[in-house]
């Protein structure tokens, strides 16, 4: 028997291993099998594109093909040149051509289908700049009104009841907008570590603030280990007063502390019970963290508003299992929303190479990071054959390729025409804001507003009925969205 390097097409320079053949030459006027980790399939009649892809790339690429085609191609894209990349392939970079395997017809074919994805993958990228504060949408015309600039990156915004804003500098400043539009800083921030993705985060206002001026602030907390500074994500509460933040006190901090310097998570979001929840990343140690309810990262944490434990969390009797868990299997949620009518909360997650997510976090499910996931490791290899497993959640959405989702907003009220009960997203990657279209929990379609507006670091909608944005730098500015008229 013969073996071979690599049943897969079109990949350069990826993963090797061993296939055995049935057959010395496969010929398309006899039937002939050929096995690829014990499946046995027909080669004498055409197959589908789909089908080929499933049964010849999958186990390398990704089970989805829009997973595979998000890369650069080093030998072309065209139609032309990935039939011949199919057909004679590189065997000097390690990748066979399938000339005795497919027809001409089922190569071609089999480009077509790749080609699709490339498209689907391209109308993400906008190649012209942004360059006016109005943009049409399909329903809407809407202006850019600049609320505040001059900042770097605007992570998150909290609404006071005043008409002013609390605005969180991932540097680790926190300003107020005045009426005036005025920035001023507010003293007594917490210490954070200001590195990679970690810094001053999310910002949340206590449902009673009007009464007790509670505030609260995720952020990247350090300490240190030997001559190594340790850090995790921390929420602090403290009561404003004027601009000070007085009375501070760490209400929850993720064990344990690591050296990395990414997958925080941090969003803050309080439901109709008064409940706080707060996501935490990976801290990019799926492996370890993940499906483990011992420690605190890679999930959502459900606290009451002074940080102690809800009775009916779903784990808290449960043996050697953090308390405060409330879902877990998470990669790395930056938005987070409570439905308007439902109360229910809603997120968004960084998937890695493919696969960001949108998902409703209900208590004690799994959400299946890494075990399942619809996106590969940053170097092309397959992270996961599995994309459903039973006892995991399946995405209510999710997208191929990555937007790098931030922020999470339900449009509410009268003014956006058409808008109501959608749910927004921004793109950090491809620098738009995302309408997500629903019809009951299904998102049916999703619209590409502000295209090329910047990274869109957070979305939400404010107690004056407009949508407000912030984008980075170069932006570095709070903008609200006004409806025009055309």
């Amino acid at each position: 028997m013969l073996k071979i390097f690599s049943i897969l097409f079109l990949g350069t320079l990826l993963s090797i291993y061993t296939t055995e053949w049935l057959s010395i030459k496969p010929q398309k006027t006899s039937i002939t099998t050929h096995n690829t980790g014990g499946n046995s399939y027909d080669v004498s009649a055409e197959e589908t594109p789909e089908k080929n892809y499933a049964n010849y790339c999958a186990s390398c690429h990704g089970e989805k093909m829009d997973m595979f085609v998000d890369r650069k191609w080093k030998h072309g894209s065209s139609e032309q040149a990935l039939f011949k990349a199919i057909k004679e392939g590189y065997p000097d970079e390690g990748m066979p051509g399938f000339d005795s395997a497919f027809t001409d017809k089922e190569i071609s074919d089999l480009a077509d289908y790749i080609i699709t994805g490339i498209k689907n993958v391209d109308r993400y990228k906008f190649n012209e700049p942004a360059t006016s504060n109005i943009f049409k949408t399909e329903s809407l015309t809407i202006k850019l009104d600049t609320v505040a600039k001059g900042l770097a990156v605007p992570w998150g915004m909290a609404f006071l009841p005043n008409g002013e804003m609390l605005i969180t500098e991932r540097g680790g400043k926190m300003y107020r907008i005045t009426k005036k539009r005025k920035l001023q800083e507010i003293n007594g921030v917490p210490d954070v570590v200001a590195q990679g993705q970690g810094g001053l985060l999310d910002v949340a206002l206590h449902p009673k603030f009007k009464n007790n001026n509670l505030v609260y602030i995720s952020y990247s907390i350090g300490k240190k280990s030997g001559d190594k500074t340790l850090a995790t994500t921390a929420v602090t509460r403290a009561v404003l007063i004027g601009n000070n933040l007085t009375q501070q006190k760490i209400i929850f901090e993720a064990l344990p502390y690591s050296t990395t310097r990414h997958h925080y998570g941090s969003r803050l979001q309080f439901d109709k019970a008064g409940y706080l929840y707060v996501s935490v990343g990976d801290r990019g140690n799926h492996n370890e963290f993940a499906q483990s309810l011992d420690k605190h990262p890679a999930k959502i944490h459900r606290i009451k508003d002074d940080g102690s434990i809800p009775a009916d969390n779903p784990f808290v009797n449960a043996p050697g299992a953090v308390a405060s868990v409330f879902s877990y299997g998470h990669r790395n949620i930056q938005g987070m929303a409570m439905h308007p009518k439902t109360g229910e909360i809603w997120t968004n997650e960084h998937g890695p190479r493919g696969g960001d997510e949108i998902n409703i976090a209900e208590k004690g499910k799994n959400y299946g990071w890494p075990v399942i996931s619809y996106g590969l490791n940053y170097n092309g290899t397959v992270l996961t054959k599995f994309t459903a497993k039973e006892g995991m959640e399946q995405p209510l959405f999710y997208w191929i390729p990555s937007i790098g989702p931030s922020g999470m907003a339900f449009v509410e009220g009268d003014r956006y025409k058409g808008w109501k009960g959608d749910v927004l997203v921004g793109s950090l990657r491809f620098k738009y804001l995302s309408l997500c279209k629903l019809r009951g929990n299904k998102v049916v379609k999703e619209e590409i507003l502000l295209k090329n507006i910047g990274r869109l670091r957070d979305v939400r909608m404010g107690p004056d009925g407009y949508i407000y944005v912030s984008v980075e730098n170069p932006a570095g500015a709070i903008f609200r969205l006004v409806p025009v008229k055309n």
